[in-house]
């Protein structure tokens, strides 16, 4: 069996194709780009020719991609986008026309893009043919199944994305915080994870004629549970994902997540890190001090106490906020329990492997 599992963030795709007819060491693996920055570099070279940009396909990650839109508005130049493509730049249509852009129908898209009065982007978090070409040039073949993780704020146009998204974490934990709970087959996809669901429709259409099987995870979870695939994973633990964008930290105990923090990369420093991990197992991290600092919120359903906490493991790109620290910088109560996660040798693929364990989940026939 193989599967392809990719995790979109915010600096890099993650992309593992897993075969289980060898071990997984000798898995192919690619770490590219982010769709995100991807869209914003061709968005940069089409405001630099000074033409007009339409943006067609789907709703994706944002950051880059939408902050490329608005320096092409800056410019004086037009933007045309169909309404799925405008949602990755805010969930509230009327607030994407306020910044300029035209919203078109799919056939006006078409329209400004074949008579050249407009260049084309499409708009997409996993680009299969992308990704098939560059396996191609290796006389790699593309496998039927699939798992994907975008990180999802919800739709919500009316009040904030880091409002609704913890939303989203808390009832996902109230449910029972298992791996089971954040992974979906396309049909079960809740109708508020938009970005999600777009990818999933996306891929299903461009591989209709096949008999695939596909996945889809929040990058968040995937990475959690990714990272506990690592030998030194004792729970109770902590997993933090530090990531390009994103921070997320959740506490761990006999496979359910039952705590969880999530902050921008950006705004943490390897002091509040720290602070945040000891008072979210000692459940004193409050979600409205997190979200007033610009972060996305915290959630406690049940903690252990730190000192119940076995392991620490810790993953991402941005590790190097902890892993780089001198033995004075790190506080003695986490350094005895802290390990950079790094599950089967690879450190930027946790989400891939959450990925995975999701697809097996959902289906064990495939094991």
């Amino acid at each position: 069996m193989r599967i392809i599992a990719t995790d979109v963030g915010t600096g890099t795709q993650d992309i593992l194709l897993f075969d289980s007819g060898k071990e997984v060491e000798n898995s192919l693996i690619m770490v590219m780009p982010a769709p995100t920055q991807v869209v914003a570099e061709r968005i940069h070279r089409v405001t630099k020719a000074g033409k007009a940009l339409v943006l067609t396909g789907t709703i994706m990650g944002g950051g880059p991609s939408a902050w490329a839109v608005r320096k092409h508005l800056k410019a004086g130049l037009p933007a045309y986008a169909t309404e799925a493509a405008a949602l990755t730049i805010h969930d509230n249509l009327e607030r994407v026309k306020a910044f300029g852009v035209q919203i078109v129908t799919e056939e006006e898209a078409k329209r400004l893009a074949d008579s050249g009065e407009a260049l084309k982007i499409v708009m997409q978090d996993f680009d299969l043919y992308a990704v098939s070409c560059a396996l191609s040039n290796f006389e790699v073949r593309m496998p039927e199944n699939y798992a994907v993780a975008v990180q999802d704020h919800g739709n919500a146009p009316d009040k904030s994305n880091r409002v609704y998204r913890f939303e989203l974490l808390r009832e996902l934990i109230e449910k029972g915080g298992k791996l089971e709970d954040f992974v979906y087959r396309p049909e079960e996809i809740p109708q508020a994870f938009t970005r999600m669901k777009a990818q999933a429709d996306s891929l299903l259409k461009a591989t209709a004629d096949i008999n695939t099987r596909a996945v889809f995870m929040d990058t968040g979870p995937a990475a959690v549970f990714g990272a506990l695939t690592d030998p030194a994973a004792v729970q109770p633990s902590i997993v933090v994902n530090i990531g390009n964008g994103h921070t997320l930290g959740a506490l761990v105990d006999e496979n359910r997540i039952t705590a969880v923090f999530e902050h921008h990369s950006s705004r943490m420093d390897p002091e509040k890190l720290q602070d945040y991990i000891i008072r979210l197992a000692d459940g004193k991290l409050g979600f409205d001090e997190v979200f007033e600092d610009g972060g996305h919120g915290a959630y406690i359903k049940e903690v252990p106490g730190f000192g119940q906490v076995r392991s620490i493991m810790v993953t991402g790109p941005k590790r190097g906020m902890l892993e780089k620290l001198s033995s004075p910088e790190i506080r003695q109560e986490i350094s005895k329990k802290l390990h950079f996660a790094a599950p089967f040798g690879s450190m930027m693929l946790s989400g891939c492997f959450g990925l995975l364990a999701g697809f097996l989940e959902k289906y064990p026939e495939t094991q």
